[in-house]
């Protein structure tokens, strides 16, 4: 992906993530809000990875966003290109994700 497109693939997550917070963890999404909308990007791998570290979320009842690619530039429909999890908890995100490179 061009930088441009990652960009706008982690922009898709992080709203939509935030969507699904304000949507089922309504006081997660309020305390985020209120503190400046933290967000940090990893590297998470193949698309094998990324999907192991959403189901992760899942199970720790994060807030998560799966994201495809429409398919109308640079990949193919239905790409898998970035996962979204939170806002939540420092800790239980950190649980998932604290061991991944930044991006």
């Amino acid at each position: 992906m061009s930088k441009g497109k990652l960009a706008v693939q982690v922009a898709h997550a992080a709203v939509s993530a935030a969507f699904e917070a304000y949507k089922k963890k309504r006081e997660w999404f309020l305390e985020w809000w209120a503190t400046g909308q933290k967000k940090i990007v990893v590297k998470g791998g193949s698309e094998r990875d990324l999907l192991k570290y959403a189901e992760m979320a899942k199970k720790k009842d994060l807030p998560v966003a799966i994201i495809r690619d429409a398919g109308l530039t640079e990949l193919p429909p239905n790409t898998l290109t970035a996962v979204g999890i939170g806002p939540g908890p420092s800790r239980k995100i950190d649980e998932i994700t604290g061991d991944l490179k930044l991006l």
